[in-house]
């Protein structure tokens, strides 16, 4: 009775985007981390190489990714032949089309060029501020290079993951060996860790924050959470301080005590926390600037509002109106309307 060999399933890493997918192979031994083979994508031949063996943690780990395919052969002689003249081919379709670019004044920024192997299809990598109009540009790339083109626009941090190469660490950027989603990274994270603030010193490759400041950041968040924070009032067998720094990592809590004085002390030796927040000046009150004849001290603003009544002058000796002069106006506000005749016409 004949057997049939199983399909075995690995992950390979693929293109010059490092592209993870799984991928099956029927009628192979095992094959060993590190070997390069040829397999066959959903854009054609390429050069990949083999991670591990597919199990379920790696499909959690790679999501729903439509990365799948199938291990053709294991890479020959022949193959890297082609593989090198593949690289001198993208060197002439990346002037080629920075000529073009060129050419027509086109607002972006080239950053690389994948011919897959094979020659069903050369791609384009490219940096925009801005949406392009490229519709013009690849029947010129066809034309000349007599091949499918696909033009992609990348982000900043892609550009990075695509000609970076070694980290202020000494080590390969991450973003171009293991990490497959960069994700978004804050000022804030930097402030929790202590780093420096200089964004010289914190940025990467691509000119924004370094990824590393998120590897430690749930860390340190969960360290936060357990120690009192900065101003709290606490309780120790030293007696009654407040926090005035903490050390995450270490767990240690720097509190002042009464005479200035200032101790190191665990975190474990603090026995009670007495208030979280910080001690606050007291805001001097405001100054009453009325009074009340009735000796109420109420605000102003609890007394009822003065109707809006004319005044009348109870004044014993009023001061003579003088007559309107040159100039003036003869209807004043402040004197009464004259009544009107009785035999005045009120139709």
């Amino acid at each position: 009775m004949d057997t049939f060999a199983e399909d075995s399933s690995y992950v390979v890493r693929y293109g010059v985007t490092r592209i993870l997918g799984e991928f099956t192979a029927r009628g192979f031994a095992p094959i060993p981390r590190g070997t390069a083979v040829i397999v066959r994508s959903d854009r054609g031949h390429e050069w990949g190489t083999v991670l591990s063996t597919a199990t379920e943690q790696t499909r959690t780990y790679l999501g729903s990714s439509d990365a799948h395919g199938r291990i053709i052969r294991l890479a020959s002689p022949e193959d890297e032949a082609e593989r090198d003249q593949k690289i001198q081919a993208e060197k002439d379709a990346f002037a080629g089309c920075l000529e073009l670019i060129n050419e027509r004044n086109m607002q972006m920024q080239l950053v690389d060029a994948e011919l897959v192997i094979g020659g069903e299809r050369l791609i384009f990598y490219y940096v925009s501020e801005q949406r392009v109009d490229f519709r013009d540009l690849v029947k010129g790339l066809a034309k000349r290079f007599h091949v499918r083109i696909e033009m992609r626009q990348i982000g900043i941090r892609d550009e990075a993951k695509l000609l970076a190469d070694y980290g202020d660490c000494g080590q390969p950027v991450c973003c171009n060996t293991f990490l497959r989603e960069m994700p978004p990274v804050s000022m804030k994270m930097a402030k929790l860790q202590k780093a420096t603030l200089d964004p010289s010193k914190i940025s990467g490759r691509c000119g924004r924050l370094k990824c590393c400041l998120r590897y430690e950041y749930d860390t340190y968040e969960e360290h936060r959470k357990e120690l009192p924070p900065v101003g709290a009032t606490v309780i120790t067998k030293q007696g009654t301080g407040r926090v005035i720094g903490v050390e995450l990592l270490a767990q240690k809590l720097v509190i002042q005590y009464e005479g200035q004085r200032q101790i190191i002390s665990d975190a474990k030796d603090v026995l009670t926390v007495v208030s979280t927040k910080s001690q606050k000046k007291p805001v001097a009150p405001v100054e009453k600037t009325a009074t009340d004849t009735t000796g109420n001290d109420d605000a102003p603003s609890s007394r009822p509002r003065r109707e809006n009544k004319p005044r009348q002058d109870n004044r014993p000796n009023p001061r003579p109106r003088r007559n309107a002069g040159e100039g003036e106006s003869e209807n004043r506000r402040d004197e009464p309307a004259s009544e009107p005749s009785p035999d005045a016409d009120l139709g």
